[in-house]
């Protein structure tokens, strides 16, 4: 099973692997940093190379296209794949998951916000590079709602509120833990470990969800937040719109 380095450090952008298994132009690698596609976020994108060469003309490279967990972690690769048993450096572009991690973040905040000051209980997410979406339960936000959300968000930005994870057993969770805030119950039976994303004090935090997700440190990083929008999904679902500046 490959090891996921992005769920206890989201902040590596390079690393060292060995390739265990290739299946057409798929690679299977013993450790990763890319995150694969779920929970809303994009897969990460960048490079593979083989170790020893130093990026640059010359380099036995390759780009990696997306990323899907199944069973694995599977990375989809520009070019026929190297063999079974090579090492590679990983490289992430840095840029994308850097956006994604932020955005990811402001998507808590704001599942946080809009259950605690609207009772709107969030359904999904889209979030990109350059902009995100939330949908939740709700008959309608109006122009002065959107407005009191942007400015709320801003403030939770302002607060400068530390940003955590980490793992508990599930049957601690399920006895200890919120069940309306953490949405445990949307998760298979057979995950018996949960990693949980907290933001705000840890006596008592602001939000406190299960996720696999990337996020980033602190509140502080996510910049401006502007709510660009809203459309009704129907059977009262409201989606909200939103991007960093």
């Amino acid at each position: 099973m490959t090891e996921l380095l992005y769920l206890d450090d989201t902040d590596a952008r390079e690393f060292e692997a060995t390739v265990e298994r290739v299946l057409d132009d798929r690679v299977v690698l013993d450790r990763t940093a890319f995150y694969p596609t779920g929970g809303g976020q994009p897969n990460d994108t960048g490079t593979l190379t083989l170790a020893g060469d130093e990026p640059g003309e010359g380099a036995r490279t390759w780009t990696v296209t997306d990323v899907s967990k199944k069973d694995t972690v599977y990375h989809t690769l520009s070019e026929e794949p190297p063999e079974v048993g090579a090492t590679v450096t990983g490289r992430l572009d840095w840029e994308r998951r850097y956006s994604h991690m932020k955005y990811h973040t402001a998507q808590h905040l704001l599942s946080a916000l809009l259950l605690s000051e609207y009772d709107a209980e969030t359904t999904g997410n889209q979030l990109y590079a350059d902009r995100a979406y939330l949908d939740c339960a709700y008959e309608r936000f109006d122009e002065a709602d959107l407005a009191d959300i942007e400015a709320r968000m801003n403030d939770l930005v302002d607060d400068a509120m530390a940003v955590r994870w980490y793992v508990m057993d599930r049957e601690e969770a399920e006895a200890t833990l919120d069940p309306e805030r953490t949405r445990l119950h949307l998760l298979p039976d057979s995950i018996t470990e949960i990693r949980l994303v907290e933001i705000g004090p840890e006596d008592d935090p602001y939000d406190r969800t299960a996720c696999a997700g990337t996020h980033v440190e602190n509140t502080d990083e996510l910049g401006t937040v502007e709510v660009t929008g809203r459309e009704t999904k129907g059977g009262e679902k409201e989606r909200v719109k939103f991007r960093l500046v």
